[in-house]
């Protein structure tokens, strides 16, 4: 299986490919991100659980962007629901090692889910969690359109360090850096790329986020109707809006259930 899955997935080590929520109700967090990004929210009967997909659309050949789980027994208490990304890589096991050895952890070790694919939960010396996975090729899959609303437009690293983190993330996915932005008193934000497109940003954690992560931007059309949509559904805006350089809209929630999320415009 890792054989077919490396040559499937060798020119896309490194890429952003799903994201995903774990979450302490998914009926009630279902209707929340419905309401607010107009996804379709599809259930998939699994051995033991019921994954729930995130679609663009309705029909039976909709693109994906994510999906949504239940927060496991044994993390709740201690883990909050939070949204967390994957990264294609060629090789899990040897990617997982490599956190290992780069002075990450491992949370949970590579196994396979049947008919997707090879993955890992690890997390980088700092702290921050991501997943890793290994896909297998899948034919026809729709996708959407770069940008179209619904889908991820940002993903970005508050790190105890900014050089130490992205020379870690250069490493282990091949990420280079596109340029810097000075912040002043906040520092310096690096924009990063794979495969020489820029996709995210990576600066030191300010004090008030409590400890390094990883954070996911939703393309809205419009970010003030995005933010009476989060409002009316229950939902908080933590910070924003706020125009951020290149000329667009940002502001950082929380779900219902206390996930954090942000928001991403072209347009006020």
């Amino acid at each position: 299986m890792l054989q077919t899955a490396k040559e499937s997935t060798s020119e896309t080590h490194g890429k952003f490919i799903w994201c995903e929520l774990m979450t302490s109700d998914t009926e009630a967090a279902g209707r929340f991100y419905s309401a607010v990004l107009g996804w379709s929210v599809k259930p998939m009967p699994m051995e033991g659980m019921t994954y729930h997909l995130f679609e663009i659309g309705e029909g039976d050949k909709c693109p994906g962007i994510g999906g949504m789980m239940t927060l496991p027994a044994e993390l709740a208490g201690h883990v909050p629901p939070n949204w967390s990304g994957y990264v294609a890589v060629d090789d899990v096991d040897r990617t997982a090692r490599a956190f290992e050895a780069g002075g990450g952890m491992i949370h949970r070790q590579p196994e396979d889910i049947p008919g997707v694919g090879r993955f890992a939960v690890v997390a980088d010396p700092h702290g921050a969690v991501i997943n890793i996975m290994t896909p297998l090729p899948v034919d026809d899959m729709p996708t959407a359109p770069e940008g179209a609303p619904g889908t991820v437009g940002w993903y970005e690293l508050y790190a105890n360090d900014l050089q130490e983190a992205f020379d870690f993330y250069a490493g282990t996915f091949g990420w280079t850096r596109d340029h810097d932005h000075d912040m002043g008193p906040m520092g310096v934000y690096r924009i990063f790329a794979e495969h020489g497109k820029a996709i995210g940003g990576m600066m030191a954690r300010p004090e008030s986020v409590p400890v390094p992560c990883w954070v996911y931007y939703f393309n809205v059309d419009g970010l003030d109707a995005a933010i009476a949509r989060v409002t009316a559904a229950g939902g908080k805006i933590v910070h924003g809006p706020m125009e951020v350089p290149g000329g667009s809209w940002i502001a950082h929630c929380t779900d219902p259930q206390g996930a954090s999320f942000s928001l991403v415009s072209m347009r006020r």
